[in-house]
């Protein structure tokens, strides 16, 4: 069992085991002190994922292939701190019991060349159940309820795409009670709204929100 986390063909799962613990040392370190370490995590996560789940909220279509993909593996809708201890830990399992499979039909561990890129590309479905569960397991923040329809009259940033009749883009707008939304916005009439274009929500769509210009 030793040599299963030893050889050098297995490295990048030992490293990945031994990082998750660290990761979980710190983060009770920090708790320990009173601080935590999520606030920094968070920071490298796109806006829009947070609100992924948010009733009010579909992502926009023509958004990059990274985020859809970020939001397909649930990053934003747990703690990435949460996350992170997940996709190490299954990502060093799956290829330790790879390998430990392939040992035992061949006497040999697949190069680490093949055998790391290959598991980290199997094991993504993996973290994605994991994280599933684990999001209907923690407890969600408390947050102050509000209907759609109240949003409409406020203010709201373009804030990637551009907005065309019946081609909404994504926006941002803050509600009476300092809360974020991201909706799809699309102009009333013939008209174009650029990124960081300021607008006003007129009324509710199948998709969104229609506007007019401030």
């Amino acid at each position: 069992m030793w040599e299963l986390f030893t050889d050098p063909s297995n490295l990048i799962f030992s490293i990945s085991l031994c990082l998750m613990f660290l990761l979980g040392l710190l983060e009770c370190l920090m708790l320990l002190m009173g601080s935590t370490t999520q606030g920094f995590l968070d920071q490298f996560v796109p806006d829009s994922l947070f609100e992924a789940d948010h009733p009010d909220v579909e992502l926009n279509p023509d958004q990059s292939f990274v985020v859809q993909l970020l939001d397909w593996l649930y990053i934003g809708r747990i703690p990435v701190l949460v996350w992170l201890i997940i996709f190490l830990t299954v990502y060093a399992l799956f290829g330790f019991i790879c390998q430990a499979i392939f040992h035992h039909f061949t006497q040999s561990y697949l190069p680490l060349w093949i055998i790391a890129p290959a598991t980290l590309f199997l094991c993504m479905p993996l973290v994605r159940l994991c994280s599933a569960v684990i999001a209907k397991i923690l407890p969600k923040d408390e947050t102050t309820a509000i209907y759609s329809d109240e949003l409409i009259g406020l203010t709201a940033e373009i804030i990637l795409g551009e907005a065309k009749l019946n081609y909404p883009a994504q926006a941002k707008v803050k509600d009476q009670f300092g809360q974020i939304h991201y909706i799809l916005v699309e102009p009333e009439s013939n008209l174009i709204f650029q990124p960081g274009q300021f607008v006003v929500l007129t009324q509710r769509t199948n998709n969104g929100f229609q506007a007019i210009p401030t």
